[in-house]
């Protein structure tokens, strides 16, 4: 089944890398212009890898396996990142904080970032708060997804953010399809419509969010098609990673 599986890393336009790329909102409707302020574009050399959160001034929340060789750069406050937006901030990363228990697969895909300058929180630019505990997810909810990643079969990433909804699948319906792919524990799935669409490459790293919330950071989809309903999106539970974040920042 392992060939099947996509995790969705990073869209590097200069240098093709062996290994997964990043995944895209397909479908989905555009974002209105920083409406979602918290969020991330991570990138190098110019060019978008990644989504993140900004969780703090001085921190973002990524999926681990959106780490790179390069020099990462956090790019804040964008809606268009072809363009030089007033609005925007740019700030290299100064530490990189894989999960400890990251091996570099599926399990503890979840990193911090944290910068080399406070970001200056205005309207474009604002921390998104974590959830207060690792709770339930409740099946059946919709929740929001949003990215700059490939918005079809042509590859394309987005210029503009880009968003869409998804539900909250059961626990037993996600390890029933991904097998020993998904752990309850510390992922969340969803399910989704070919219409309205979902994450793909290159959104790795953002945010699955319900209630207001952050309940998950997007993490893999099927290799072939991550718009293919029968195959549930996944995403880290932030909730179980918690004590682990509180003390990055403390730190």
């Amino acid at each position: 089944m392992i060939h099947m599986m996509y995790c969705i890393v990073y869209i590097f336009l200069l240098v093709s890398f062996t290994g997964a790329t990043g995944s895209r909102i397909v479908g989905g409707k555009v974002a209105k212009p920083h409406s979602r302020p918290y969020m991330v574009s991570l990138q190098v050399r110019g060019h978008h890898s990644c989504g993140g959160i900004l969780i703090r001034e001085d921190f973002v929340l990524t999926a681990a396996h959106c780490e790179q060789p390069q020099e990462m750069t956090v790019v804040l406050g964008a809606h268009d990142i072809t363009k030089k937006e007033k609005s925007q901030q740019w700030i290299q990363v100064a530490k990189y904080y894989q999960h400890p228990k990251y091996n570099g697969k599926y399990d503890n895909d979840i990193m911090l970032l944290q910068l080399k300058n406070n970001a200056t929180l205005n309207r474009y630019v604002k921390p998104i708060g974590l959830p207060k505990k690792n709770g339930k997810v409740p099946a059946n909810i919709n929740c929001a997804v949003a990215g700059w990643g490939w918005t079809g079969a042509d590859r394309h990433t987005s210029n503009v953010l880009r968003e869409t909804t998804e539900k909250i699948q059961f626990n037993d319906e996600c390890k029933n399809i991904w097998k020993e792919y998904f752990d309850s524990k510390d992922m969340i799935c969803t399910k989704f419509f070919k219409k309205k669409g979902g994450v793909c490459q290159g959104d790795s790293g953002g945010p699955l969010i319900c209630n207001s919330k952050p309940q998950g950071i997007t993490a893999f989809t099927l290799s072939t098609d991550c718009n293919d309903p029968k195959f549930p999106h996944v995403f880290t539970k932030i909730g179980v990673f918690l004590p682990w974040i509180k003390d990055k920042m403390q730190k």
